[in-house]
């Protein structure tokens, strides 16, 4: 089940929220309370995770008793501490090699050695495990460090793990930022009317976005890298960019929302990524939680920056490697976060060679952020070509196109529909300065009357076009929904 289907938007949230408020209502002690509520909204989770994979519930049920007993043990045994938090982690890796990398290792091997490998079947990939395990090992290690109390209640414990609102798709929560609220949240008026808004716009960047720039980019795959030129492969590039931008940043408002709805602050896990004039500022505002994730449990542990330049670099390397990894079991994805890693290595080894130069001002300090800008979103969009591509080979293939004449300008002309046009100057006009100028201009009216008079009726009119869009349209895919 995904936020965007008429399923969870007329059957599942209301009977989540009617449930969830009706508790608030109990003649009970604070505490109860909240207990209850956890109670409801972990069995809520579990039905929500099951709809779309019964099957491998047990499988996250499991990982959600491994990391809880782990911590039990460490506290418990801290002289074992170690031992404990290492086998946890082998058995959370191995869960998460098995189910999504399993079927690459074999199919490699096969091509290594030239003969099918008789017995293996294709492992079908669990809804959300790449996100709910490093949940679970943030956890453990968080406890091992001392950062996080080891909590007793089990259920509040898997409540963290499955809670729905970001359980497929993140944003990627640690235990730490969210510990308080699982015993104590508030849940005001003012709270739950900002969680719908929230929840709206990213149901419309979803619907009205991503969806209509998915449907023109599938279209124009499809035709074959070689069939095509330089207008329609690079068209088709930037709306990949648009596509996966709208689509994955409108799923996280819509979880955001979700858990202001029902209590809860989810940390933000987008910031304008697309205005980055670097490609580090980009990977600090292209999902915050994966690379805070990255940054708190392997590149400081790594040594981070403090054991030298080529040190440095070389933890770079491994996490950005990694990044790619964790992202799919296709070669493609290792690419692609190599390819990252050598372009931070890059910036970080001219960023040394320029420290205590005087500092640029002005006009050439303009220009030089105007360039980092248009060079920032090169890398990006050609990188998202190898995301986007079934293989290496395919990747090529299409950029090889960018150099290509165009051989029809009418097959380039079939895809300029109005639909196709308005969405696209939206989602131009939206993922840049008119978005931070919107947000900036949100945050000194959102007290007043004609201002919330206003997001009422925005709300109201993406609401209607969301849902007719959903009722009228079949094509609903979602990026990382099997991340």
């Amino acid at each position: 089940m995904v936020f965007s289907t008429m399923l969870f938007l007329w059957v599942f949230l209301p009977l989540v929220i009617i449930g969830n408020a009706l508790i608030g209502h109990l003649p009970v002690a604070d505490e109860a309370r909240i207990r209850t509520k956890n109670i409801f909204l972990l069995i809520a989770s579990l039905i929500f995770y099951a709809w779309g994979g019964p099957r491998y519930l047990l499988l996250m049920l499991s990982v959600i008793l491994i990391n809880y007993f782990a911590a039990r043990l460490i506290v418990t045994y801290a002289s074992y501490a170690r031992i404990i938090l290492a086998a946890s982690l082998a058995a959370d890796i191995l869960i998460l090699v098995y189910f999504k990398y399993f079927n690459l290792i074999v199919h490699t091997m096969e091509k290594i050695s030239g003969h099918e490998l008789a017995g293996f079947h294709d492992i079908v990939l669990p809804i959300g495990i790449s996100f709910y395990v490093f949940q679970s090992m943030s956890y453990t290690i968080d406890v091992y460090r001392k950062e996080a109390g080891c909590r007793k209640n089990i259920l509040d414990f898997a409540l963290y793990v499955s809670l729905f609102p970001q359980l497929i798709a993140g944003p990627i929560v640690q235990y730490r930022d969210i510990e308080d609220q699982l015993l104590t949240r508030s849940e005001t008026r003012s709270r739950f009317s900002d969680g719908i808004n929230r929840f709206v716009y990213g149901l419309a960047k979803k619907v009205l976005l991503a969806n209509v720039f998915g449907e023109t980019v599938d279209a124009i795959w499809d035709m074959g890298a070689d069939n095509i030129g330089a207008v329609l492969s690079i068209g088709a590039a930037v709306l990949y960019s648009l596509q996966i931008y709208y689509d994955f940043s409108g799923y996280s408002d819509m979880a955001i929302g979700l858990g202001k709805m029902l209590g809860f602050e989810l940390k933000e896990n987008f910031d304008h990524p697309y205005m980055a004039s670097s490609v580090g500022a980009f990977w600090r505002r292209w999902h915050i939680s994966l690379s805070s994730w990255f940054k708190n449990y392997v590149y400081i542990p790594l040594g981070g920056n403090r054991k030298g330049l080529a040190r440095t670099c070389v933890n770079i390397f491994i996490v950005f490697l990694l990044t790619g990894i964790w992202h799919g079991a296709n070669y493609t994805f290792f690419f692609w976060g190599m390819y990252y890693a050598v372009f931070l290595i890059a910036e970080r080894i001219a960023a040394a060679a320029a420290a205590g130069r005087k500092g640029i001002k002005g006009a050439a300090l303009i220009a030089i952020r105007a360039v980092g800008h248009m060079y920032t979103l090169l890398v990006v969009i050609v990188g998202w070509v190898f995301f986007r591509a079934d293989s290496l080979n395919d990747a090529f293939a299409f950029l090889k196109a960018f150099c290509r004449p165009e051989s029809s300008y009418d097959t380039v002309l079939e895809f300029m529909t109005l639909k196709m046009c308005v969405a696209f100057l939206a989602g131009i006009m939206l993922c840049g300065p008119l978005q931070m100028m919107l947000t900036r201009f949100a945050g000194r009216n959102r007290d007043k009357s004609w201002y919330m008079l206003g997001c009422t009726a925005v709300v109201a009119l993406l609401t209607v076009l969301s849902i007719l869009s959903l009722v009228g349209d079949t094509y609903n895919p979602f990026i990382y929904y099997q991340f």
